[in-house]
């Protein structure tokens, strides 16, 4: 009996210790790290813009009759290289204009290559196989922070003949791999800061104010504060000797269990429906039913009688019906899951559209503590 008794206390033991593993697990699991639930203020990419040509292509480019720009912008890219072609007729197929985009990354330096999007500005019908030229790209206060030149690649393509055409991706935007070299830095001293602020994605009361006590409690002493549902700021240390990168790497890594607000999003067009894990239901009734109305034509052919002189008509024939689903009363009980919500409105057999007009019919009644946001 002892041993008997031994094995299944053991046997529980190992029960209750797998429980709680599983318990922690899904505790870890709901845990973010503040790199992820956080940027740090300052520290951002900055849209780069630059207008260029593209040579090279195969009869694709733009027509430079109707496009005066690229026309405009051939001859002064000619004139600057020496070759005087005002008042000339020009028939070229083969130069486009573009639109050339950038991101600079943050604390990019000199030299460090960046991707670049290249994407026709006229009516060129393909950018395959052409080169861009040299193109500033500019930032928004006007200086020029990177230039860009290369070969493009292009996902898409164009085919066609005299009474057929294939056309597969857009043949007319293309990428450029490293394609830009940064020529100007952005100064940003983030090791000199004496304050940093952290930008929340989403903003959150709860969630600002558990991300300030995971960081004090990691620095033992009140150094963050919340100082609205979006912003949480950082005192750094006055010490001299204090890294604030590595500080700051090892704060993102510190985790948190993330707050939402109960939020509905629905997308009408699509009839895609997404229910955050907080939404709660009032006790409700729910009923569905569909009307279905069948029309059916039917037309016959009447044919005269032999040697009567008459004519053959199609004369008409519709068959309409009508039939109504209509479903019983489904009660929904106050306080369900999100799960139990889900299986309930699942139980009426539901189309989603259906459902997005009983979940907005549903907060109309003001039965549902969650906003519903139509996309």
């Amino acid at each position: 009996m002892s041993r008997t008794f031994a094995v299944t206390r053991t046997v529980r033991c190992v029960l209750v210790f797998a429980l709680t593993l599983i318990g922690m697990g899904e505790a870890v699991s709901a845990a973010s790290r503040i790199k992820d639930l956080a940027n740090i203020e300052g520290v951002r990419q900055n849209q780069l813009i630059g207008y260029g040509l593209v040579v090279g292509l195969n009869g694709t480019g733009d027509t430079l009759n109707n496009i005066p720009f690229t026309r405009q912008s051939l001859q002064a890219m000619l004139e600057r290289l020496g070759v005087n072609i005002r008042g000339q007729q020009l028939r070229t197929g083969n130069v486009a204009a573009v639109m050339v985009t950038a991101n600079l990354p943050p604390f990019g330096t000199q030299g460090t290559r960046i991707d670049v999007t290249v994407s026709a500005l006229g009516d060129s019908k393909s950018l395959q196989g052409g080169t861009l030229l040299v193109t500033p790209l500019l930032g928004a206060d006007g200086n020029v922070y990177a230039v860009a030149q290369g070969s493009l690649a292009i996902a898409g393509f164009q085919a066609e003949g005299e009474a057929a055409k294939i056309v597969r991706g857009v043949p007319t935007v293309g990428r450029i791999s490293n394609g830009a070299i940064i020529e100007r830095e952005i100064d940003f001293q983030l090791n000199r800061m004496d304050k940093i602020r952290l930008a929340l994605r989403n903003g959150d009361l709860t969630t600002a104010k558990r991300i300030a006590a995971a960081i004090n409690d990691f620095m033992g002493s009140a150094t963050a504060e919340p100082l609205d549902q979006s912003t949480v700021q950082i005192t750094l240390p006055g010490k001299s000797d204090t890294n604030i990168v590595a500080l700051l790497t090892e704060i993102e890594q510190l985790r948190i269990e993330p707050d939402i607000s109960a939020r509905i999003v629905i997308d009408e067009r699509s009839g895609v429906i997404v229910m955050g894990r907080d939404v709660r239901v009032s006790t409700v009734a729910v009923a569905q039913g569909n009307l279905t109305v069948t029309i059916a034509e039917a037309p016959q052919v009447s044919q005269p009688a032999p040697f009567s002189m008459g004519e053959t008509v199609v004369v008409p024939r519709t068959k309409v019906g009508v039939q109504e689903d209509g479903k019983q009363l489904a009660i929904v009980k106050e306080g369900v899951s999100l799960q139990q919500l889900v299986d309930g409105l699942n139980a009426l057999g539901l189309s989603p559209r259906d459902l997005i007009a009983i979940l907005q019919a549903i907060k109309a009644a003001g039965a549902i503590q969650a906003d519903i946001e139509v996309m």
